[in-house]
């Protein structure tokens, strides 16, 4: 029965409350569903053991970087890769990152060995096609839920509608029937990006952006067509939708992605949307008293010139003395306000930290040279149209990121599916720099891990490189630290040479303090590897930088995959080792540095360093310094994803 109150009893802007609204179809399911969590039992795999366990006295040989060399002599098609979003009004979602000056790429010759190994065992994905964006994350009656842009159709974008599953932790889902399809005038063409609030009353609201008929960007209410259902199956459409349009001066294709409302003192709900004027990217601030009526405030929350469209904004505050998330609501002393934005223009998700003045609703950067579009990342890989939400269950903030693919469409609908995301992370604010957030992976995703190996106090000489006994290497999660010999920091002479992970030769350009870290993904003859790494560089004042880089040069034999070197410039504060975890999981690493602080996420698509010829090493590229290292490496279990029950 469809819930004759949804949200907050106000009238409509007649005075009376809109009544018929239309539920979407949907498979039936029983109002109340038991449903108990297993785990997968990892795949037991021969493994081929190199060296000894990594101990000091461990097998140590010089650093070699193999050639890349295809496996088939078929002379191989060309592909021409598509663009597809930027014509119906959002950012590119195809990957054309690897294609050369003439547009065409050589497919490789995958088979279905290499392509059934990329799908990973413990993100989240859906069971086959298309994903991107994280949409409208919650907890509610004990379950988070999680929606998601969805193609039923195709494992490339398009025909986008709204995928829906949940969870008990945030690792095991279960997948629900569509929450809302593409079936009114107002969202005909994509039900595009939103965010749900729960009110006081626990009711929730839900704001998403659809593309009309004829490609205007509006903004519309939906909401749960029964509250007590604590899945959330039903979902229905305001039928006065849309309930915001393209303000005067706006672009029709540039306004989307409405963010959690949160209130303000005045008792009034307050929400941000993404858009632009000219080359200025501008977050429009809206209030509301029941999410029917807007009144749009003058000026704008934030503008930062050249940054171009602003996608996917969030806002939320931070807590400079807590270690816990904040309701989105939450104001004061003590309590700082984060900014996100994605751009449209780079694909890529920045955020800065500042000062929130509600009168006249703006807020501003803390340290303008770092403002929103032209700082910092919230990671340095692939990632892309991030969003928060307060878990009230456990007084945290989580972190939902889209991991696009990074090989061809081809190989993408070969396999069948596209895209994952990424482990829900706890966000904090950095009281060490007061710059940064600390991102870190929800502490869930250790219920799934196996048995451990430890290596302690591991020497790694100048161009070395020392294999890890651990068994099959494609589920890891690695705890890893690196001490520098500090005697030969002093020593080391400074220079005016800067250092960018991106513009280097990857792992492979030896410097005196760098690079070292580790090989993942790597075949025994090291052929293939991906490199996970600091680089460390002495100017000629004596001060130390330290860069964080991860490089896929050498990650596959494929030609038609991205292999970009990735990276950033590393705050490390005095006292501090270099400190390091990296989640693996089939095609994708995630990669966070001194707890949090810089974060690289990467997908990887190896011919050969796959199943159990996947291996993990230490390595030292450095040219004069040596480097101790310790580390602990669990195996990781395989999380339940699956279909609900339909009983």
């Amino acid at each position: 029965m469809v819930d004759t109150n949804p949200f907050l009893p106000v009238s409509s802007s007649d005075g009376s409350y809109p009544t018929g609204p239309q539920i979407t179809h949907r498979k039936p399911i029983k109002e109340h569903l038991t449903i108990f969590f297993g785990l997968l039992a990892v795949g037991l795999f021969a493994a081929l053991l190199i060296g000894n366990n990594g101990s000091d006295n461990g097998h140590v040989h010089e650093n070699q970087h193999g050639s890349l060399a295809s496996s088939s002599s078929k002379k191989p098609e060309p592909l021409q890769p598509v663009s597809r979003g930027p014509a119906a009004g959002v950012s590119e979602k195809s990957n054309r990152l690897s294609a050369n000056v003439n547009g065409n790429l050589p497919a490789y010759p995958w088979n279905n060995s290499m392509l059934s190994w990329q799908r990973t065992s413990f993100h989240f994905q859906p069971e086959k096609n298309w994903m991107n964006d994280p949409n409208g994350p919650m907890f509610y009656k004990g379950w988070y839920h999680f929606f998601y842009q969805y193609n039923p159709n195709a494992a490339v974008w398009g025909d986008i509608v709204w995928g829906h599953a949940v969870s008990k932790d945030l690792i095991h889902w279960l997948h629900l029937p569509l929450a809302m399809v593409a079936d009114q005038w107002y969202d005909q063409n994509g039900v595009w990006t939103g965010s749900a609030t729960i009110l006081p009353n626990g009711k929730i609201v839900m704001l998403y952006t659809g593309s009309t008929v004829e490609a205007v960007q509006v903004q519309n209410l939906a909401y749960p067509a029964d509250h007590s259902d604590p899945l959330l199956v039903h979902w229905v459409k305001y039928p006065g939708n849309p309930v915001l349009v393209p303000p005067p001066g706006t672009y029709k294709k540039d306004f989307r992605d409405p963010t959690t409302a949160w209130l303000t003192s005045e008792g009034k709900w307050r929400i941000t949307i993404g858009s632009k004027i000219n080359k200025t990217g501008i977050a429009l601030i809206y209030d509301t008293k029941d999410f029917i009526n807007y009144e749009k405030l003058d000026g704008v929350l934030h503008a930062v010139p050249g940054t171009g469209m602003w996608e996917c904004v969030d806002f939320f505050p931070v807590s400079k003395t807590e270690e816990n998330g904040l309701d989105t609501s939450v104001n004061g002393p003590g309590v700082k306000h984060v900014v996100k934005v994605s751009l449209d223009d780079d694909r890529h998700d920045y955020y800065a930290i500042g000062t929130y003045h509600e009168k006249n609703g703006t807020w501003i950067p803390d340290q303008p040279e770092i403002d929103v579009g032209i700082g910092i990342r919230y990671d340095y890989g692939i990632y892309y149209a991030a969003k928060t939400f307060y878990d009230q269950n456990k007084n945290r903030r989580v972190l939902w990121g889209w991991i696009g693919e990074s090989d061809s469409e081809a190989a993408d609908m070969k396999k069948g599916w596209a895209s994952v995301q990424s482990i829900p992370r706890t966000i904090l604010f950095d009281k060490k720099t007061g710059t940064h957030l600390l991102q870190w992976p929800v502490e869930e995703i250790e219920s799934l891990r196996l048995k451990s190996n430890e290596f302690n106090q591991v020497s790694l000489l100048p161009g070395s490189v020392v294999p890890l006994d651990v068994g099959p290497a494609t589920q890891l999660d690695i705890l890893a630290e690196f001490e520098i010999d500090k005697e030969l920091l002093k020593k080391a002479t400074g220079s005016n040479i800067t250092f960018s992970c991106s513009a280097s030769g990857g792992a492979a350009e030896r410097g005196a303090l760098g690079p070292f870290g580790l090989l993942v993904l790597a075949d025994e003859s090291l052929s293939e590897q991906t490199p996970v790494y600091f680089y460390i560089t002495k100017g000629s004042d004596g001060n130390l930088k330290t860069s964080f880089c991860n490089d896929q040069s050498r990650s596959s034999a494929a030609s038609d995959v991205n292999k970009q070197i990735y990276g950033s410039f590393l705050p490390v504060l005095k006292g501090e080792n270099l400190s390091l975890r990296v989640l693996v999981d089939h095609s994708i690493i995630e990669s966070f540095a001194q707890g949090g602080r810089t974060v690289i996420t990467s997908r990887l698509y190896p011919t050969k360093a796959i199943y159990e010829a996947a291996k993990v090493f230490l390595f030292n590229n450095a040219t004069n310094a040596s480097v101790t290292a310790s580390l602990k490496i669990w195996q990781m279990n395989s999380a339940f994803i699956r279909p609900y029950p339909n009983k």
